[in-house]
């Protein structure tokens, strides 16, 4: 995988490089910037997760107030807690998969889960 983003970044650098040519070229280091272009350019795109394929279907037994109260949720808070709770990822997965901090995935999943249990009327007990 290594490989193939320094391919990616490589190319992505040297396509930059192309289309803005006079303002590189004009440049005190124009081969760190173009580095830099690469490195961040790759960054930016997360990967895709890859799900592997269920060989039987079965539904799960869930509370019937949850899809409508997971729906409610802010598209990343539903994504960190679906991910987190789901399907178990760690807090590290899901922050690299979004391209957030680790504790950006833990707010996410906080405010999440407490409109969660308010919708659901669910209490922690201390």
């Amino acid at each position: 995988m290594g490989q193939q983003w320094g391919r990616e970044a490589t190319a992505e650098a040297l396509a930059y490089g192309w289309e803005h040519w006079e303002r590189v070229q004009e440049m005190e280091n124009p081969i760190g910037y173009l580095y830099k272009v690469g490195r961040s350019r790759v960054r930016r795109r997360p990967e895709r997760a890859v799900f592997a394929p269920v060989s039987t279907f079965t539904m799960p037994q869930v509370e019937p107030g949850l899809p409508e109260a997971l729906s409610l949720l802010s598209e990343r808070q539903r994504v960190t807690v679906f991910l987190v709770y789901g399907f178990g990822w760690s807090r590290r997965e899901v922050a690299d998969m979004l391209g957030v901090s680790v504790n950006s995935v833990g707010t996410h999943l906080e405010r999440g889960l407490a409109k969660l249990r308010a919708r659901l009327g669910v209490a922690i007990d201390d």
